[in-house]
Formats: structure tokens, sequence, C-alpha cells
């Protein structure tokens, strides 16, 4: 592909329900490593039932506190705003019509997410639409045992993949990163579950987070208190 001038835009799409430091630590890392802003993108709710954990609004709302005093990180709200669920494919179409086929673009994914690419709607199209940025850790999922899945994954990965950030920067889209980032312990799951149990959950996210959440009751389990008095660490 031919050189372009245009910066580097990167998202980090996620349901962020809650965002937590090791989403953060994903995003910082990303944006120390490609020297641009990363774009942080809250997945809308599946229409016709209730969210599962917080709604768009809540989570929208835990990650513009979390990025507060973050340079380099910001909310995207073009999938809530959308008012639909978002395949990936979709929101790079919308992104790609409005800064043109020849900006660069690139998307930072979980190396599970990245393991899981053949099940994503359009996915063999996405290699060409757009750089992939796989946050992983030494001994993570594409250290580790082969499945159908990931071999599918990483042979339509094949010769893209580049050690070099410069490489993102230079043309449109089609080249893979790894990005090695900072083991981290927080899970979303991981959250939900120890609040609504009355587990120690606060340490894993933003202390504004905390606060949010214990101030609107989130993640609660049915019929349990206020949760007011559970200390923020």
């Amino acid at each position: 592909m031919a050189e372009t001038a245009q910066p580097l835009l990167v998202f980090y799409g996620g349901t962020f329900d809650p965002v937590h430091l090791g989403h953060l630590a994903i995003a910082a890392a990303a944006r120390d490593r490609l020297h641009c802003p990363v774009r942080l993108l809250p997945a809308a709710d599946p229409p016709h039932r209730e969210p599962t954990g917080a709604d768009a609004h809540h989570r929208a709302a835990m990650l513009a506190l979390a990025l507060e005093g973050h340079e380099g990180l910001e909310v995207d709200l073009r999938e809530i705003e959308r008012g639909i669920p978002s395949r990936t494919i979709d929101t790079l179409h919308e992104v790609r019509a409005a800064t043109g086929e020849e900006t660069p673009i690139a998307l930072v994914v979980g190396s599970d997410s990245f393991r899981g690419l053949p099940g994503w709607k359009g996915w063999p199209a996405l290699f060409d639409m757009a750089h992939w940025v796989v946050a992983e850790r030494a001994g993570g999922p594409l250290d580790g045992s082969m499945d159908a899945t990931l071999a599918e994954a990483l042979a339509a990965a094949g010769g893209r993949w580049t050690d070099d950030p410069r490489d993102l920067h230079a043309c449109p889209g089609g080249r893979v990163l790894r990005l090695e980032q900072p083991l981290h312990p927080a899970s979303a799951s991981r959250i939900r579950s120890l609040r609504a149990s009355g587990g120690h959950w606060q340490a894993m996210v933003p202390e504004a987070v905390a606060g949010y959440i214990v101030r609107h009751r989130l993640y609660m389990a049915p019929g349990a208190g206020s949760g007011l008095g559970t200390k923020l660490l």
C-alpha cells in the first residue's frame, strides 16, 4: 500500500462492564507503543432484553470517569449512539465512510478475542480494512494450545505480522502488531461476581469508578442491600 500522511486512528472496543485497570493498562500500552491517542468504544446494549450487567448509560459514564487525567485516552460513543449492537465490520465501514479509504486505522483487541476471530461477522475482510494490535502477555492464548479456530486466525494473519509500529502509520491497514502489556489480574466478570457476593473488588477499578458503582448500586445480587457501607480501597 502507498504511504499515507494521515494520522493513525486507534480504536479499542468492548463492553467495559465495568471498565477496570486491566482495560486502562492495555489502552495506555497501545497509546505509548503507537505514539497516538486511543479511542475506547463502549458497545451498545443488546435490543429487546435487559443488559446482563450495567446499561450503556452507566458503562459510558464509568468509562469517562476512568479516563479522566489520562492524556491520549478518550471515549468514543459512536456504537452507543447508533443504538443497536455493532459488529466490528459495521463500525469500520462507518469510520471509513467518515475518514476515507487512505486513513490508517488500527483495532486493539485482547488475545482471547483474536483467538476467536473466525466467529466474527465478515472477519476475513477485517484484515484489509484495518490494522490489528493484539494485546498479549507472554505465555498467553496465542502461545497456548493450538485449536482449529486459532489456527484459522493465525493463517489469515499470515505474513502481516510486524514488530515496527511505524508500519501501522504508513498505510491504511493490513498489518498485525503484537502488543506486550503489563500483567493485571482484573476482569469484568470477576469484578461483577465479587460485587454480587460481597467480596473485595474495589482495587481492580479506578477509585472514581468504584464510587460510581456503589452510588448507583450496580452489579448487586438481587435483594442485596445498598452496599453503601462497602469500604472503597
